[in-house]
């Protein structure tokens, strides 16, 4: 099993003849992912990699291949037009790797998606891996494998990091997922949280957060609630000064709120062991996860 999306699938690559979607776009076929068509306006007609056909709207996309969830490689300015377009065409799923994206265009495009039922992951993130199963995003391949952990990151390469240390582990992933860092995204930690509970297939979760925002304590009221499989989490950001914006745009301590220590606090206190480093979220799975 898996979260969002899995092996059958039906992708559309919307910006696959650009530069870095075209070389993603390769990245995910190559891992097996069931990309049955792209967008590019102006330039239908063309095959993508010769087996990926090429079309003007997602629309046409769509109605010709019944894609099921579209990953976004376009430029700011056209990403939130791009994912509109995607949820006007019928797609149910939506990967928004493009970073730097408004926060006006975001607050414009959230309940337009609500209006039409669209899941969004992103802007300004990875986008998932099911390891041995699909790909949409960026994610490197190489580091993951199929298991029963699931990952849950707002940080792309802390992401990346942890998951070569759960394989190297002997620790496979169930699915590792970025939900990005941007101050509005789509899929936050709830919305995670709650598919990984759905999931046999999940047996223990990571959940990597940083500093800015409230998702981290909204997310441990959550798993105390809701969840009985182990959870380590690690909060990046510990000696961050405050007003001073660290890596993602969401990322800042401002008015003394959404501090390390209050996300640290926050997830101890339901009773998730934090990890004060990366390195030391394996040893600490360990401790409370008797399958480790």
């Amino acid at each position: 099993m898996a979260i969002f999306c899995g092996a059958g699938t039906k992708v559309l690559v919307q910006g696959i003849t650009g530069r870095d979607g075209s070389f993603h776009a390769k990245s995910m076929l190559d891992y097996g992912t069931r990309i049955v068509a792209g967008v590019t306006p102006g330039k239908g007609g063309q095959t993508f990699a010769d087996k990926v056909p090429v079309f003007d709207t997602a629309a046409e996309a769509v109605a010709a291949t019944g894609a099921e969830a579209s990953v976004i490689f376009v430029p700011p300015a056209a990403a939130a037009g791009a994912v509109c377009e995607a949820a006007d065409a019928g797609i149910k799923f939506v990967v928004c790797i493009t970073e730097g994206v408004p926060v006006r265009d975001m607050l414009k495009v959230m309940p337009y998606l609500q209006e039409r039922g669209v899941r969004l992951l992103g802007p300004n993130c990875p986008g998932l891996v099911v390891p041995g199963q699909t790909k949409l995003g960026i994610m490197p391949t190489s580091i993951v494998k199929p298991g029963a952990v699931g990952v849950v990151s707002r940080s792309g390469t802390l992401t990346y990091e942890v998951v070569h240390q759960l394989t190297q582990a002997g620790l496979g992933q169930s699915t590792c997922l970025g939900i990005g860092g941007d101050p509005v995204i789509g899929t936050d930690f709830l919305d995670a949280l709650a598919a990984f509970a759905d999931d046999a297939q999940t047996r223990a979760l990571v959940l990597i957060g940083e500093i800015g925002g409230d998702a981290e304590e909204r997310a441990a009221q959550f798993i105390r609630a809701n969840l009985k499989i182990p959870v380590v989490a690690f909060i990046a950001g510990r000696t961050a000064p405050p007003g001073k914006r660290m890596g993602h745009a969401g990322a800042i301590v401002s008015g003394g709120a959404g501090t390390a220590a209050d996300k640290e606090k926050a997830l101890a206190a339901a009773g998730i062991p934090v990890a004060a480093r990366p390195v030391e979220i394996v040893p600490k799975l360990r401790e409370i996860w008797r399958d480790a």
